[in-house]
């Protein structure tokens, strides 16, 4: 399966995976920054329209944690976090997901690599679940749209952060 989500474009390689790919115009150590820094994640990481970030720790090292929790309008909270086994700037992070209330059964390994070229960064998350069940159960929830919304914001933080014509 591929699906283009606006600039997201997800894959289903095996029966494990979800792969997404999104390209932004800024070097790899701006956008490896704004993955992994709190003060900048909070900039642009609140996921779907009408959740904000209210909860956003992550210590960047093998072995430290994470934790996002978002809150909607109607008060409604999601939480997440996770362990970090890999991390190696500004290339790649390997991280576990654990959703507080999850609609899938396990945990996933969050694998992000960004390579770098011509000033221009191609991020690429590969998201592995325990069974072929627990991803079709995301597969049928609007996480695609969520990722490429955040995706979108992250693409106008850069701009900010003097990214030159780090545009949608």
């Amino acid at each position: 399966m591929m699906k283009q989500v606006g600039h997201l474009t997800l894959t289903t390689p095996g029966d494990r995976d979800i792969v997404m790919t999104r390209e932004f115009d800024a070097p790899r150590q701006l956008v490896f920054g704004a993955m992994t820094k709190p003060e900048l994640l909070l900039r642009w990481f609140s996921g779907a329209p009408g959740w904000d970030l209210v909860v956003c720790e992550f210590d960047a090292r093998v072995g430290g944690a994470y934790r996002y929790v978002w809150r909607n309008q109607d008060g409604h909270e999601m939480g997440m976090g996770g362990i970090c086994l890999e991390i190696d700037p500004p290339g790649r992070i390997v991280c576990t997901e654990k959703f507080d209330e999850s609609w899938y059964p396990g945990e996933a390994v969050n694998t992000m690599e960004l390579v770098e070229h011509a000033g221009r960064t191609t991020l690429t998350l590969t998201v592995r679940y325990d069974s072929p069940e627990a991803r079709a159960a995301v597969l049928e929830t609007p996480m695609a749209r969520g990722v490429a919304h955040a995706y979108d914001k992250l693409a106008e933080a850069l701009l900010s952060m003097g990214a030159p014509g780090a545009k949608l």
